[in-house]
Parts: structure tokens; sequence; C-alpha cells
């Protein structure tokens, strides 16, 4: 792993710590992104001759500090600006920054964030699509993929948000009790999408975006502890459990995908898994469903069996007509056909899959399991073009490769050099 491919893991596991902090110091979205834009320049010049910090969150914090304080004294003319060395060169300062920090503190803005962010002025869309902005740095067309629309629309959509935000004049506070429970439901689907933003990461970059996985499991976590007794919580964080546990065995040594059905279970995190189950059986048992707890049923039905021939593929059909109830989407419907072509042959699923065309016409996912379906049905040359439209809308080489193999195994079979 080259020194730019590990700093910039880095700067995307701190930043969402790094910025809340940098917005807790100086009160202005703007101003805080630029001084966590301006720390990560400095870490990309001094991090690869001086080596990691002891706390790349806390650097990230001073200096990103230091540099905002250094600029507006500079147009203020209020003091001179300090030496560059005295900002670069923080091997002495970082342990006393280390040493004065709180860190149950600055890790804690990052949650403060989020509520914040999603404030009930905005509406649902807007208050998410700020936050996966704003904290989790995720770029226009990242955010734009989670929510199936254009660039250009997610582009105005987070423009128009934090316009309001800044016209309204928003306290960079805690919300109070009632504020937190309004906000809830915002702040877990932010938090989720966060999770698939790591979780979905390419072979090579899953050591890099692992941290956004864990951060956020670990603000689902803490949400736990404010709502303690919220169900739909504890099955936020029990299917992030229940997911990341494959991470290991997600991708083979050459980096290409390991389909479930065919991934090493023992290579399944155990702890993640077992800790995970027991907060899906606690939700179950207030009896009040919903989507995150539904989504961790059926994760849970994958991690109780120890081989993949042994998965309960009638009910977890059935959870996911359950969660079409809850959460109508193309994309619940897509998977529920997975599992239907498990229970009933491809033929059913493909009879779900093909309404979905035009609302899944540019997904990834879409066409690869419309291509799988076909060529169980041995509709090559369709499949073979589903395969193709397919590649063309991957978003790692992972998954390039991956429908390749469908690809090349089509052309051999055509005779094709």
């Amino acid at each position: 792993m080259s020194d730019l491919a590990w700093i910039d893991g880095a700067l995307a596991a701190a930043r969402p710590q790094a910025l809340a902090a940098l917005l807790r110091y100086f009160r202005d979205l703007d101003v805080a992104e630029e001084a966590f834009q301006e720390a990560s320049l400095r870490a990309l010049r001094n991090w690869p001759d001086k080596g990691p910090p002891r706390d790349p969150t806390a650097w990230l914090i001073l200096v990103g500090r230091n540099a905002t304080l250094d600029s507006v004294r500079r147009r203020s003319r209020e003091a001179p600006l300090p030496q560059e060395v005295l900002i670069s060169d923080l091997e002495d300062a970082e342990a006393d920054l280390v040493e004065r920090l709180d860190g149950a503190d600055y890790r804690d803005d990052v949650l403060r964030l989020l509520f914040i962010c999603c404030h009930p002025d905005l509406p649902a869309t807007q208050q998410i699509a700020l936050a996966l902005r704003i904290v989790c740095g995720l770029s226009v067309a990242e955010i734009a993929r989670a929510f199936l629309v254009s660039d250009s629309a997610m582009e105005q959509r987070i423009t128009r948000a934090k316009a309001k935000v800044a016209k309204a004049g928003s306290p960079f506070e805690t919300p109070g009790a009632i504020e937190r429970a309004e906000r809830l439901a915002a702040v877990a689907a932010m938090i989720y999408l966060l999770f698939n933003e790591g979780y979905s990461a390419s072979s090579g970059e899953a050591p890099l975006r692992s941290g956004l996985c864990d951060e956020a499991i670990r603000l689902g976590r803490l949400l736990l502890r404010l709502f303690p007794a919220e169900a739909e919580i504890m099955g936020l964080t029990a299917l992030m459990l229940l997911q990341h546990a494959r991470a290991e065995a997600r991708f083979d040594a050459a980096g290409d995908i390991i389909l479930m059905e065919d991934q090493d279970r023992t290579r399944w995190n155990g702890r993640m898994i077992a800790e995970g189950l027991a907060l899906i059986d606690k939700a179950v048992r207030h009896r009040v469903p919903g989507p995150y707890q539904i989504q961790a049923a059926i994760a849970a039905l994958h991690s109780r069996v120890p081989r993949a021939e042994d998965t309960d593929w009638p009910q977890i059909a059935g959870l996911y007509q359950a969660l079409e109830h809850h959460m109508p989407s193309p994309v619940v419907t897509l998977n529920r056909a997975v599992a239907v072509s498990k229970t009933e042959g491809p033929a059913a699923a493909l009879d779900l899959i093909e309404p979905l065309a035009h609302r899944l016409g540019a997904y990834f996912h879409f066409h690869g399991v419309r291509g799988a379906m076909l060529l169980k049905l041995e509709r090559k040359a369709e499949a073979r073009e589903a395969f193709d439209r397919a590649i063309a809308l991957a978003r790692t080489p992972a998954e390039a490769a991956h429908i390749r193999q469908h690809i090349d195994r089509l052309r051999v079979e055509a005779g094709e050099a």
C-alpha cells in the first residue's frame, strides 16, 4: 500500500471526528470544511516524510484550527503569522493536544453534528444529503448514487440545504431530548448510508474504508445509549454488525468478489455476529417491526447457518415482502427477486425484475441480477446484453471483474476469440 493510499484512508476515517470538532470551534460549516481541507493538504505534505502521527484525528484538528486562526489573523492584521515550523512540525504539540483533548468529547462531536445536519426545517432527503457531504466528505456523485438521482439534482439539493442552514442561523449545540427524538430517523438513515459507503468499497479500498463502517457502528452504539428502548436503533446496529462481520471473507486473494454462498464462513467475525444476533433478538421482543429490524433479521438468517445450503430462503423471501410493505423500493423488490429465485426458480424472479427496468436502468446490480437470471434460463444472448450493461455501470474494479467472468464464459461458449 502506498503512502498516498494510506493517507487517503486515514483522512477519510478521521474526517467525521475532525470536522465535527472544527465546527464546534468555528461554528460555521464553510469555515470548518476549509479548515479540514487545509489540514488534509498539510498531511499530504508532511506525513509521507515524517510518518503518521500517533493520533491522526487530533493532528488534523490542531492543524486545521491553527491554520484557520492564522488566516483570520493575517486578514485582520491582529497578529503576525507564526513561523511555518510551529504549524507543521507537531511532534511535541501533538502529545500536548492529545493530553488536553477529552477523547470522548471530540469523538462524540460527530453525533452532535449529525443531529445538527438533520434539522427539522430541512426535508429528510436534504438532511441526509447534507450530513453525508459535510460529516462524511462523500462526493456529490457518491451521494447521488446512494439516492439513485443525477449528480446535478444532488448538487442542487445540497446547495439548498446549506443555504437554508446558514439562513436559519441554527445553533451548533447538542439538541435537547425532544429535538433528538424528532431527528432520530434521519440520523439513523445517515449512519446507515455512511456504513454502506464503507461496505461497498472494493477489495483494495476495503482496509482503508473500513473505518467508515467502524465509525457507523460506533455511532449506532452511541445512539443506543441515548435511546436504549428504541427497537429500530437496535435493528440498525445489529444489521451493521452482521454485515460487517463478513468483511474478511468478501474478497479472494486476487481482490475478486466472493458471493455470500461461496464465502468461507469460518472467516466471519463470530464476536460481531453474536452481538448482532443478541441485538436483533432483543429488538424483535419489542413487537414493533421496522425496516432496520427486518433487514437485520434477514442478515441474521444468513449468519445463523454454518452452510449456505442450509439458508432458509422461504423465510428470507417472506421478510423481503414485509420489507416492501414498510419501505417500498425497487431495490428491495430486486433483493426479493433473488430470494424468490432460490424458492420458485429464475423465471419467477425474472417476472419480478422486468417491471423495475425503468426505475433501475442505471443501477449496476439490476443488470447483474437480471443477467444471472437470464443465464439460468439459457437465454444467453439477452444475458450477454445485460452483463454488458452491468459492466458499464460497475462502480469498483471488483464489480467489473465479477461481471467480466460471466461475459468471458459466454464468449467462450459462443466460440468468440
